[in-house]
Order: C-alpha cells, then structure tokens, then sequence
C-alpha cells in the first residue's frame, strides 16, 4: 500500500489543525459534535460481530475494539484534564501512554457494550459542563509537558471533537470497504 494510502486512512479526515479563531458558533458547533459522539459511535459499533470488531482499521492500526476502548480511555482523561483547568491555575497534566494502554487485555478483549456506555454518560456530562461555562472559562489553559506548552480550553475543545469524528472515520471507512453497511 502507497505511503499516501496508509495516511488517509490513518487520518482519514486530515490531521487535527486547530481553528484558526474562536467564535461562539465554532465553540458550539464543537460541544455538539462531542454531544453526539457517543450515539453516533454506538450506530456504527453496536450491531457488529466479534471478528468485526476485532478487525484492524488499517496495518498496523488497532482494531475496532480497541478504538472504542480508546475513545473511552482518552474521553475520560479529556473530562479530568478539563476539570483541572477549570478549578487550577494552568494545571500541568499527566500524559499517558495511549499506545500501551490500548494493548491491556481489556482494551484488547472485553465486550465494547461497558464502553459505549460509559461514553454515553461522559459526553453528557462534557456537554453540560461545556454548554454552561462563560467564555472567560474557555480561556484558561492546561500544560501539556508531552508538548511543553500551555492549551486554552477552547482549543481543548476543538482537539475532542476531531478526536471522536477522526476515530469514528477510521471505523466508517473501514466498514466501507469491507461492505459491512
């Protein structure tokens, strides 16, 4: 497979490239696109079979599974991170190791039906906390020492929004190709 291959479908909707400004439309557009990851996720997911679900989106990539897992494990930091901004003076957060996490034994075995409901709860209460926040809030940062800068929430924002479309792209399009819609 061409190198441009693997990388379309490695983003197949580009990598994330944070906006270029802010506004409350763009902010609200993205809370809504975190609001509905979750039952969007489960459309696509939830009536696959175990050996679906165990198929990688790309060479070496992970497996449907493990992206649903994933998505769990990254949102649920996402939610922590955010809450330390929001109650710290520009927190340093605790990066973690994605790649390794995605390897345990329940990320790589255990039924994805935990999961999606987990990501039904966390992305309401995202939601909410987001959709009441002044825009004052969405100016305090974090400091990520992974990229040793600070993030401003709303950036935060933007980077979990994409998070859940890119995922959820790699799992459409892989169903695409295997006919599985």
């Amino acid at each position: 497979m061409e190198n441009f291959d693997l990388e379309k479908l490695r983003f197949p909707i580009g990598a994330f490239c944070a906006p270029s400004k802010y506004d409350d439309k763009i902010i609200v557009e993205q809370i809504e696109a975190i609001a509905s990851f979750a039952s969007r996720l489960k459309n696509e997911v939830s009536h696959l079979s175990d050996v679906q679900l165990d198929t990688v989106y790309r060479p070496e990539g992970w497996t449907i599974r493990q992206v649903v897992h994933h998505c769990a494990d990254s949102h649920m930091n996402c939610l922590i991170r955010i809450k330390l901004m929001l109650t710290e003076e520009t927190p340093t957060i605790k990066p973690y190791k994605e790649e390794l996490w995605s390897e345990l034994n329940d990320n790589r075995t255990m039924p994805i039906a935990p999961s999606l409901v987990l990501l039904e709860g966390l992305h309401f209460r995202l939601q909410w906390m987001l959709s009441n926040l002044t825009a004052s809030d969405f100016e305090r940062r974090y400091i990520h020492p992974q990229y040793g800068k600070e993030f401003p929430l709303y950036e935060v924002v933007a980077l979990y929004a994409w998070h859940g479309d890119h995922h959820l792209a790699h799992i459409v399009s892989l169903k695409k190709r295997q006919g599985w819609q």
